[in-house]
Parts: structure tokens; C-alpha cells; sequence
């Protein structure tokens, strides 16, 4: 299984940023699909998940939720992380990764770790 993460980059306080996760069909058939961020020097935080097969249910960390929207393409076998009103401490390497459990928001719940894509959010 592999997940391809991408759309990271610099962006200032306040602004927005979409990032996307590709993966094999099989992988969004069979697993709920999320990400995490790690900030330098901090362990990995849940950020953000969807469940892939109906009903399409989303579970946000509470430091995101109202900020952030993660969403699925299922014709592109694709995921979602709009994030809006981005903050400094948000800067962070994000990891799309691939759960064979819904909800999951724990770093022992995922099966399948992307490569990451770094967010770097200047004030």
C-alpha cells in the first residue's frame, strides 16, 4: 500500500493551503484514511480523518476543527486537507496515513504511513 502525500509549501499567518493524499483503490476501499503532523522537536498529533466507504464521516483534532476540512475524491482515489487561517505553530511535516479502523486518531491505529509533506507557515 502506498499513499503519495503533496501540496505542502510556505504560507503566511492567516493563509490557506490544500493538501492531497493518492493511494491505491484498494487502499481507500479497505481503510479510513487521516492525517498527522509532527512540528520539529514534537511528537506526531492526530490532525484529521475520513471514513472512506458511506457514510463519509470526519473526525478533527480539536485544535483544527472549524479550520480545517478533510474531504475524499473517490473517482481520483484521493484525500483532502483544506486548511484555512493557518497559524506559525502549525508548521509542520503532515502525514496522510491509512487505517483498517474507523474512527482512529492514534499513532498504534495506523496501518499505513504516507512520506510526508512539509507546511511551513511564516508570521
Amino acid at each position: 500500500v502506498q499513499l503519495q502525500a503533496s501540496g505542502g509549501g510556505l504560507v503566511q499567518t492567516g493563509g490557506s493551503l490544500r493538501l492531497s493524499c493518492a493511494a491505491s483503490e484498494r487502499t481507500f476501499n479497505d481503510y479510513a484514511v487521516g492525517w498527522f503532523r509532527q512540528a520539529p522537536g514534537k511528537q506526531r498529533e492526530f490532525v484529521a480523518a475520513i471514513r472512506w466507504t458511506p457514510p463519509a464521516s470526519t473526525l478533527y483534532s480539536g485544535s483544527v476543527k472549524g479550520r480545517f476540512t478533510v474531504s475524499r475524491d473517490n473517482a481520483k482515489n484521493s484525500v483532502y486537507l483544506q486548511m484555512n487561517n493557518l497559524k506559525p505553530e502549525e508548521t509542520a511535516v503532515y502525514y496522510c496515513a491509512a487505517s483498517s479502523r474507523y474512527p482512529f486518531q492514534y499513532i498504534d491505529q495506523v496501518n499505513y504511513w504516507g512520506q510526508g509533506t512539509l507546511v511551513t507557515v511564516s508570521s
